[in-house]
């Protein structure tokens, strides 16, 4: 396959109650730039995306949290909606899943309430970053530096507030990939 990020691989963090487009823009450009995308989640089988408060379509999970390797992705992706980083919080392999990105300094990027989950994983300790603006006293709270800006790229934390933000969200994220 051809395109920017030919022989990346990206993980997309995400369960029940992920807010539909915030899944499936970031896929399309990541997959339409010719990088490999596997969807992981707590358990397997499938996850239910959601617009906004209805339910909309289901995922099916390629990995479950118990099998995700850090070693194995070059980058992950973390979509918003209320419930899904609700859960993926109180998760504790999956925040240890999303530290590791931290450690292993790779770009790790979340959009409208996923921060929560970035937050939960103490990632955003002096840190400059964006969200759904709901979630900023959190953010401020764990030390970060909230800002009110379409797509924030804090040395390959990149961060958005909402669906609106998906084309510079996304842009955002083929452009720090692209440039490893």
């Amino acid at each position: 396959m051809s395109g920017k990020l030919a022989g990346k691989t990206v993980a997309f963090l995400a369960t029940d109650g992920v807010e539909q487009v915030e899944l499936t823009s970031p896929w399309q450009a990541l997959e339409k730039e010719g990088a490999k995308l596997e969807l992981i989640s707590l358990e397997a089988g499938s996850i239910d995306g959601y617009n906004h408060l209805d339910k909309a379509d289901s995922f099916k999970v390629d990995v479950t949290i118990d099998e995700a390797k850090v070693d194995s992705y070059d980058a992950l992706v973390l979509p918003g909606g209320v419930a899904n980083p609700d859960a993926l919080r109180t998760s504790d392999k999956a925040v240890t899943f999303i530290k590791g990105f931290f450690m292993a300094s790779k770009p790790v990027a979340a959009i409208c309430h996923a921060p929560w989950t970035l937050v939960e994983a103490d990632a955003v300790r002096g840190r400059k970053l964006t969200s759904f603006p709901s979630v900023q006293t959190d953010v401020k709270n764990a030390g970060g530096h909230w800002v009110d800006e379409e797509v924030v790229n804090d040395n390959g934390l990149i961060t958005s507030r909402n669906p609106d933000d998906l084309p510079a969200f996304n842009s955002t994220i083929i452009e720090v990939l692209a440039s490893r």
